[in-house]
This record gives structure tokens, C-alpha cells and sequence, in this order.
């Protein structure tokens, strides 16, 4: 069976995964409250910078707390309302927001989980991107993983849990940076979007 046609793969663009809590946002655990909602320095102009550079910026989050019953559905969209308004005044936005709402404890495996990639493939094919193009950052090694198993590029950040996950990170093959704007410029120096 042959692949998609390669006019459609043509169409394909990279983009870039972003985990969200220690990566683009403090984090304090389980947030359900908007008003606690803090960029992480230099997260809004880097993530303006991408955008400005035509690539998709997309949100992937593993938010147990749901199932635990420590937030609600309607909490978790205000925290994804409120980190839009706080990205507004950089010209910075979110393409698309994914999250998992499950707790492995609570629900046993599931696909959409991070490292899964059930929702970046969804992602993927709602936004027409080309995976193995794309880019993967976060402040956990579960948050890179997936670019492996599709042939894309992960960068580690040293905030959040970043400082932990560092060695594994190198020992996997990723690189690590300080932070978003640190990964953005590395992105931006290593990728022509299309």
C-alpha cells in the first residue's frame, strides 16, 4: 500500500509541542485557579517569536488532577483561558490545546497520556502537520519522548521539573536549554518553516 500522495505531504508543516505547566507557566500543582496562572520569564515573546516564524504553537498536557477530582473540565479551561490572556499583550497565542485527563492509578494505561501519542497524532492530523518535522519541549523527559517515536526534535527546558530530567534527557539524545526563549532560538537557528 503506498503512502499519502506527496502533493499532500508537501502541505504538511512542522510545528511546535509545548508541554505547559514548568514550561510555559509556574507550577504549583494541580492548577484550577486562573488567577494563579504566571508566565514563566521570557515564555510570551518566545512563543510570539514563533508564531511569527509560520510555526503552529501546540499546547500537549497530561492533566491528571481531573481524574483525582483535584480540578474540574470547566477549571482547566479557565487556566487555558486565562494563559491566552496573558500571552495576548506579547502578540503571542496558542494554535491548539490537547490535554489528558487521566490518572494511570485511577484509569489504568491510556494512549493519550504523555509520552502516547494519540493526541499529537490527532493534532497532527486536525492541523495538518508534519510530525517528523516538528519539535517537542517541556520540563520532563515524558513531555520529549514522542518526537522519538516519530523522528522529530525534543529540547528539555531547566525550568519547572527541567533540572531533574536533565541527565536523562542528555542520555536520550535531547538537547537541554535554560528556558522557551533559549528553545526558540535554537528552533528558529535549526528550522525553515515552509
Amino acid at each position: 500500500m503506498s503512502g499519502p500522495p506527496s502533493s499532500v505531504l508537501a502541505s504538511l508543516r512542522p510545528c511546535v509541542f509545548l508541554d505547559r505547566d514548568g514550561t510555559i507557566i509556574a507550577d504549583p500543582g494541580y492548577l484550577r485557579d486562573p488567577a494563579l496562572v504566571v508566565l514563566l520569564h521570557g515564555a510570551g515573546p518566545a512563543i510570539a517569536r514563533l508564531n511569527r516564524a509560520g510555526l503552529p504553537v501546540i499546547v500537549v498536557t497530561n492533566q491528571s488532577g481531573i481524574s483525582r477530582g483535584l480540578l474540574t473540565e470547566a477549571e482547566y479551561r479557565s487556566v487555558a483561558a486565562r494563559l491566552e490572556q496573558l500571552l495576548a499583550p506579547f502578540g503571542a497565542r496558542i494554535d491548539a490545546t490537547y490535554h489528558c485527563p487521566h490518572a494511570p492509578e485511577r484509569d489504568g494505561p491510556c494512549s493519550c497520556r504523555k509520552p502516547g501519542l494519540r493526541l499529537f497524532e490527532r493534532a497532527a492530523t486536525e492541523h495538518g502537520l508534519d510530525l517528523a518535522a516538528s519539535w517537542w519541549v517541556g520540563d520532563r523527559l515524558s513531555d520529549v519522548l514522542p518526537a522519538s517515536a516519530v523522528g522529530g526534535a525534543g529540547l528539555v527546558v531547566e525550568t519547572g521539573e527541567g533540572p531533574s530530567h536533565s541527565e536523562a534527557a542528555h542520555t536520550a539524545g535531547f538537547g537541554v536549554v535554560s528556558g522557551l526563549e533559549a528553545a526558540a532560538t535554537h528552533i528558529l537557528s535549526a528550522t525553515q518553516p515552509r
